[in-house]
This record gives structure tokens, C-alpha cells and sequence, in this order.
């Protein structure tokens, strides 16, 4: 390790740690160009209703344990709809974490409801279950909770405040697909659940996403406001026929990232200026395996003296590595008028500030690859004081 502290990082004029860059996702895939192959032969790709729509539907059915699946266009217009299935509107309040992707808080606010934001974990960053209690009021009419950057949220415990007093609950498990919590999949804990298809996830049509529900009552309401003389949020056939060669190696693919995690996180160790997850309040009596759409670390500048977050993330990118800020707090980019809190939110304004994640493509390469990460983020704060002067100095 000293030999390579003593090497230049890539932002200075160094080699960079992985020289070829980032791997582009999805990777090339003989099933899915065999899918492509056929879709142009047979002219499935250009059904309105064709066997890989129903297919999927029946395999995500099973993968999940429901009964009601229905597909659309993306996973930001299925929580949407998963809104308005529960019939929420305006007047009822919607309760989610502070630190969470955009689209879900403006979901909230297109169907007129009111979110209501409550601080992340400081071991995980994600819902702070110990804050949910209080947040609840006679206009709850929601909890609406996603699973990021490798935190998982206690299921077990959520949905047990939650249906002590009759609150429906939305499962956000775009980032997390085949992901085990609490010795159930992800996705099948929620009233109704959400996945998300779009280019960069690990189950990717381009576009895409998935309701999931056990009740038809819920799905009747979606299907009826969706049906417009045709389906206004159609996922493809050609989108279905992508996904499901897809859905086979999931399980392996979800093993290799948790395997090349955990030689990540041993490289870096408890001293690296990085933060990582921690899911310590999930039940130890039960099977719990994160996901890893991105792995997500709480950047300490005072370990790299000073340097800031967004130079940081410059420095890993120089080194080839796609390492990028986190999602913006919801309360830092909203008006106070949209939203209601009922405590400070400490944490989730630190992740605002200098929460980073890894991108996983390079959590399905190699061993080697994950000493390169650890070896970067070493060599930057050996060399922090000189980046920093600089970029003061406009030479970055």
C-alpha cells in the first residue's frame, strides 16, 4: 500500500487506478441480443399485448409472492399510480424519509397530498423508524419508504406500527430488486410495492417499472385510471422480452456484488474517510441481503484535509472510478410550504451534503478492481493537500 501512496492520483497526472474507466452498463448479453433476434423476427416487438408482457407479469407474481402485478412505463409514474390506487389525495398526508430520490416527494405533491418528512438512520441513512411514530396524524394516509444505497429499512417493524393503525404502506424497491429483508424479498412487504426498470438499474429495459399488490382493489383502481381507451403508462413487449433473461441471473449477479462489497468494504477498512451502511436494526433472527444499484458511503472531508465533496468524487472519476454525489435531501431543494416536519433533520442534511455513491456496474468485474477503489481513495487523501492547492489555484 505505501508503494501506491506514493504514486500521483490521476487528477495530478498519475495513471489512473482503473485505466479502461468505468464498465458501461447493461453489459452485452447473448440472451438479451437472442431476444432482440427474435423480437425482430416474429414482429413481437411491435405488439400493443404479446407473451413477454405476460410472462413477466407471471414471474414477478411468483418472485414476489402477489397476486397483482401490472406494468407501466417507469418506476417514478408507478409510485404515482401506486398513490392513487391507495386513493390518496388532497388533504392526506404521506409520510417519507427526508433523504430519498425527488420523484417520489413530487408524486406526493402531483396528487395533492401533503409529504411529510422525518430524518434518516445515522447507521443507514434511510427512514429513521424511531421518528416515524410522531410523525403520524389523522391524515396519514401513507408511508411511502425506499431502500437505498445499500440500507434496508426494517420491514418487519414498519408494517407493524403501520397496520396498527390501518396505514397503508408503499415499498420503493427500485434500487433494490431480489434484495432479502428480514428473510422476505424486497418489494413483497409493501400494501403495494414499486420497481424500477430505467437504464442504469440493475434490471434495466431503458424504461420500465412494475406495481406490485395482493389486493384487487388497489390494482382495480390503478388499471382504471390508467385505461384511456388504450394504456396510458404501457411498458413494451420488446421492454418485457429484455427483462426476463434478466430476471434469471439476478440472483447470481446480486451475489457477486454482495461478494465484491464485502472486499470493498475490507480494503477500505474502519479508517478511509468513507462511512459505509450499516443495517444493524434489522432483525437478527432472520435473513437480511442488501442491494446495490448504489453503494453509498458518508464522505468525511476532514479525513482528506478539507477537500470538498464534489472534488472528491472529480479526483475518483480522474481514476476511472464512478463514484458521484448522493441524491440532494428533499427538504433542501423544496420550499417549507410543500412539505411538513415534525424534528430537525440532521442527518439526512449531512447526506445532502456529502453522501457519495459507487455506481455497481464495476460490483460485477473483479477482486482487483475493488483494491483499485481502495487504493484510490487512499492515494487522494495522501495527496489531498496538493489537489486542494490546486484547485485553489484554478488548475483543476
Amino acid at each position: 500500500m505505501n508503494s501506491l501512496l506514493s504514486e500521483k492520483p490521476a487528477i495530478l497526472g498519475g495513471d489512473p487506478a482503473i485505466p479502461g474507466g468505468p464498465p458501461e452498463w447493461p453489459f452485452p448479453d447473448i440472451a438479451i441480443n437472442r431476444v432482440l433476434q427474435q423480437a425482430q423476427q416474429t414482429g413481437a416487438w411491435g405488439r400493443y399485448h404479446g407473451p413477454c408482457a405476460k410472462q413477466l407479469q407471471q414471474k414477478l407474481a411468483e418472485l414476489h409472492q402477489t397476486e397483482q402485478v401490472i406494468l407501466c412505463s417507469s418506476g417514478t409514474v408507478a409510485v404515482e399510480l401506486a398513490l392513487r390506487g391507495l386513493g390518496i389525495g388532497p388533504d392526506d398526508e404521506v409520510i417519507l424519509a427526508a433523504y430519498d430520490f425527488e420523484g417520489n416527494f413530487k408524486n406526493i405533491v402531483t396528487v395533492g397530498a401533503t409529504p411529510v418528512m422525518i430524518d434518516v438512520d445515522p447507521q443507514n441513512f434511510n427512514l429513521n423508524l424511531n421518528l416515524l411514530e410522531q410523525a403520524i396524524t389523522d391524515s396519514t394516509k401513507g408511508i411511502l419508504v425506499s431502500h437505498l444505497h445499500g440500507g434496508l429499512v426494517s420491514m418487519q417493524r414498519l408494517t407493524r406500527i403501520a397496520h396498527e393503525r390501518g396505514i397503508p404502506v408503499i415499498e420503493d424497491a427500485c434500487q433494490v430488486p431480489g434484495a432479502v429483508i428480514e428473510g422476505q424479498i424486497a418489494g413483497s412487504w409493501g400494501d403495494i410495492s414499486i420497481l424500477s426498470f430505467g437504464g442504469s438499474k440493475l434490471l434495466t429495459a431503458g424504461r420500465g417499472g412494475a406495481i406490485l399488490t395482493r389486493s384487487p382493489q388497489i390494482a382495480q383502481r390503478i388499471r382504471l385510471y390508467s385505461h384511456r381507451g388504450n394504456e396510458a403508462y404501457p411498458l413494451t413487449e420488446l421492454q418485457a422480452g429484455l427483462l426476463l433473461p434478466q430476471l434469471e441471473t439476478l440472483d447470481t449477479q446480486n451475489q457477486i456484488r454482495q461478494k465484491h462489497v464485502d472486499i470493498l468494504l475490507t480494503q477500505l477498512g474502519d479508517d478511509s474517510g468513507l462511512i459505509s451502511f450499516r443495517n444493524q436494526q434489522l432483525s437478527s433472527q432472520s435473513v437480511s441481503t442488501p442491494g446495490y444499484y448504489k453503494l453509498g458511503f458518508l464522505y468525511q472531508p476532514s479525513h482528506f484535509s478539507g477537500l470538498t465533496r464534489d472534488l472528491f468524487c472529480q479526483a475518483m472519476q480522474a481514476e476511472g472510478i464512478a463514484v458521484y454525489p448522493g441524491f440532494r435531501a428533499l427538504h433542501a431543494i423544496h420550499s417549507r410550504r410543500r412539505f411538513r416536519q415534525t424534528t430537525e433533520l440532521p442527518v439526512a442534511t449531512e447526506c445532502d451534503r456529502n453522501l457519495v455513491v459507487l455506481h455497481h456496474p464495476v460490483l460485477l468485474t473483479g477482486a482487483s478492481h475493488m483494491a483499485a477503489i481502495a487504493g484510490a481513495v487512499f492515494r487522494i487523501a495522501q495527496h489531498a493537500d496538493r489537489i486542494l492547492s490546486l484547485s485553489a489555484s484554478d488548475q483543476l
